[in-house]
């Protein structure tokens, strides 16, 4: 169907062009850019493989995975940037969205990631072609981290307070990576006893959390000197379960 596929998008594209003739002028060419996207998206399905249309229509928010290595390595070989970072950066910040209902403190890191290497291009310390291979090695370390949570032997919810209390550095030198861990399963125990709560409207539930934290960090000996940015993390990532769960 990918030749029928096709030929419908750039259907579309010259009707919406008719009927909007400045479309297709300098700054305004978006029509014109999502077709070329949409084209560039579809070269990373292989011809024998199940494709979902509505998620590479953009309905839903597109799965990083489908796309290959050879996919990702051969956009630093096309011939227009404006469409390579185009691409890049919609499967980037879909990537994030999707990240961020389970782990705050990995959105964020690749947020910041993304935003700081288009701020070092806009400011002209990355060149086009520098922009472009930054990006494809951050969409392939944003795919490669779905499995991430399977390399630490812990569950999705488990990796996600592990990050947060792994954030301080004391804590990682003084305790050791398996007695965080530990903490990260306990703190999951805990959270979930609590996951179908209201957190803007039970404020007493969220001080009873925020005790339980605190016990829990004392117990085993935590670094009190960061225990405070620990908990906010623990409970922003539980007031996080407790929407999804909702």
């Amino acid at each position: 169907m990918r030749d029928d596929v096709r030929l419908f998008a750039d259907v579309r594209a010259a009707i919406i062009k008719v009927q909007n003739p400045d479309s297709g002028r300098a700054g305004s060419g978006g029509v014109e850019l999502e077709t070329a996207i949409g084209q560039l998206v579809n070269e990373a399905v292989s011809a024998d493989e199940v494709v979902d249309i509505y998620k590479l229509a953009g309905i839903e928010t597109p799965e990083l995975s489908i796309l290959s290595d050879e996919f990702l390595d051969g956009l630093s070989a096309k011939e227009k940037p404006n469409l390579q970072m185009g691409l890049l950066r919609r499967l980037l910040n879909d990537q994030i969205r999707t990240v961020q209902r389970t782990n705050l403190v990995q959105a964020r890191k690749f947020s910041e990631q993304l935003d700081g290497a288009i701020n070092r291009y806009t400011n002209r310390a990355l060149t086009t072609a520098e922009i472009i291979a930054e990006l494809v090695e951050l969409a392939k370390e944003m795919r490669d981290q779905t499995k991430r949570h399977e390399e630490l032997g812990l569950s999705v919810s488990e990796a996600a307070l592990y990050d947060a209390i792994v954030q301080n550095e004391a804590a990682v030198l003084e305790m050791g990576d398996e007695v965080l861990k530990k903490i990260a399963i306990e703190l999951v125990t805990a959270v979930r006893s609590s996951v179908t709560i209201d957190w803007n409207l039970k404020e007493s539930v969220r001080a009873a959390m925020r005790a339980k934290i605190r016990r829990l960090l004392a117990k085993y000996d935590y670094p009190p000197d960061h225990e405070e940015k620990a908990i906010e993390l623990v409970l922003e990532q539980a007031e996080l379960f407790a929407t999804v769960s909702a």
